[in-house]
């Protein structure tokens, strides 16, 4: 599913072709919990408390709670490091909306911030609550709950990822297309693949097979195509630019990306970054983390470049900050590339906002 695949699991194949690079030039391999992710957030280093160091994965802060595991339970830790909910659980995603997916046994659930089950472990597979709503599968279909988990519409689609901007995307057979919250169909399903809405345009694959080697482009919320599907790849606008692949292969559902350049576009289509890194993500808080040869770094939105590339691994700017993997350590930047935590982490998985969705 879409939420399975770029929310909980992020852009998998991107992450193996860090592997590939680190381990090229490192006898380290990528560190624990990177794999299957697309970074997002950070951990500052004040979290960690007592919890023993090295000991744990430790996800990003939301709502001002962290996931952690200990042994092969899972719980939450204030910003002081502090359990505010003992790790009892097999598996659990971070807090969206005051309620926090938890797995007990084989069945998914949603507590409050007190621990508290507010909806009963009975789900097949969960993605946190946005707008409102929460998408859950039920067998092999996916529905909308609410809050108080009842559907509010019906377990009926054969994929589908969550809410954003009012629509959410659903796959019905092997084409996507785009519901509102009443669960009626807005944008018939007929792309090969797609994305969520963001800025109020949707990437969308023409062509292709399996949403592997189309075309990218962008429309808006009446389908209307508002930039042709003209790019091997493209990631969702991000502060009023997005990122898109040219001269390369790629696609969505873990096809990942090979080859080419990454540069970015104006919502107008128009280039306004030459394509000329090797990776890059989305702007996020004014930079863009950008791969040149094997080293990361960040580039602003004039293409300069204000953090040289010079860091094995690194995730996004969020508050101000950006984890960075130096030798077999995890550390943290500022926005002026000054090492404001020293590497020091083994082991910081970050999964974006929810161990999930970037």
């Amino acid at each position: 599913m879409v939420a399975m695949r770029w929310s909980r699991w992020g852009s998998l194949a991107v992450l193996l072709m860090t592997f590939a690079t680190l381990v090229a030039c490192s006898s380290n391999s990528v560190p624990a919990g990177t794999i299957g992710s697309i970074p997002h957030d950070s951990v500052p280093a004040e979290t960690i408390g007592s919890i023993p160091h090295g000991s744990i994965p430790v996800n990003s802060f939301t709502e001002s709670l962290a996931q952690v595991r200990i042994g092969d339970k899972w719980g939450f830790i204030d910003q002081s490091g502090k359990f505010v909910i003992n790790p009892q659980f097999d598996d659990i995603y971070s807090f969206t909306e005051s309620l926090a997916p938890v797995l007990v046994g084989d069945k998914w659930g949603f507590i409050d911030k007190s621990g508290k089950f507010v909806i009963n472990p009975q789900f097949d597979d969960p993605v946190s609550f946005t707008e409102g709503l929460a998408l859950v599968r039920v067998g092999d279909k996916w529905g909308f709950i609410d809050k108080s988990g009842i559907f509010v519409i019906n377990p009926q689609f054969d994929d589908a990822d969550s809410f954003s901007e009012g629509l959410a995307l659903v796959r019905v057979g092997d084409k996507w297309g785009f519901i509102d919250k009443s669960g009626k169909i807005v944008i018939n399903p007929q792309f090969a693949d797609a994305r969520d809405f963001s800025e109020g345009l949707a990437i969308v694959t023409v062509g292709g097979k399996g949403g592997f080697d189309g075309k990218n482009g962008f429309i808006d919320k009446s389908g209307k195509f508002v930039i042709n599907p003209q790019f091997d790849f493209a990631s969702n606008f991000s502060e009023g630019l997005a990122r898109v692949l040219v001269g390369g292969r790629g696609g969505f559902g873990g096809g990942g990306e090979f080859g080419g350049k990454n540069g970015f576009i104006d919502k107008s289509g128009k280039i306004v970054i030459n394509p000329q890194f090797d990776y890059a993500y989305s702007f996020t808080e004014g930079l863009a983390l950008v791969r040149v040869g094997d080293k990361w770094g960040f580039i602003d939105k004039s293409e300069k470049i204000v953090i040289n590339p010079q860091f094995d691994y690194a995730d996004s700017f969020t508050e101000g900050l950006a984890r960075v993997y130096v030798g077999d350590k995890w550390g943290f930047i500022d926005k002026s590339g000054k090492i404001v935590i020293n590497p020091q982490f083994d082991d910081a998985s970050n999964f974006g906002k929810n161990r999930d969705r970037g």
